[in-house]
């Protein structure tokens, strides 16, 4: 039913959880599908904590243009990694942002870390 997590560049390890099924809305999801979203995210959270050793995370749901959806008529959850002054001016003020790691890289790291835990999911190539 999900699609699984893929890797984004907006901090090292940021992913996405997708179910399978085209819904623009969280409440648009049966039961099955909001549990299975609900156990990957978990999984997203422990094989980050493992790799990446994160200070904390952000997650969320943006859900409709106005709600800042990208990909409004697909819902997706956001599972994004945070570390202590990983905000600075740079984005405001460059337009840029810094990643300390190529992207290949830590999807590399993730989906080998995801493969040895046993979690449910898996990591696809963006």
């Amino acid at each position: 039913m999900l699609r699984g997590a893929q890797p984004l560049p907006y901090n090292p390890g940021h992913l996405l959880v997708c179910p399978y099924r085209h819904v623009a809305g969280y409440v648009d999801l049966t039961p099955e599908e909001t549990s299975e979203v609900a156990t990957l995210t978990q999984s997203a959270l422990r094989v980050l904590s493992a790799v990446s050793r994160p200070a904390g995370f952000n997650l969320g749901m943006n859900q409709g243009e106005a709600g800042g959806a990208g990909i409004a008529a697909h819902l997706h959850q956001h599972v994004v990694p945070r570390w202590s002054g990983d905000a600075n001016f740079l984005p405001v003020v460059g337009r840029t942002k810094a990643l300390p790691e190529l992207l290949g890289d830590t999807r590399a790291k993730l989906a080998d870390a995801w493969a040895r835990t046993g979690e449910p999911g898996r990591v696809q190539q963006g």
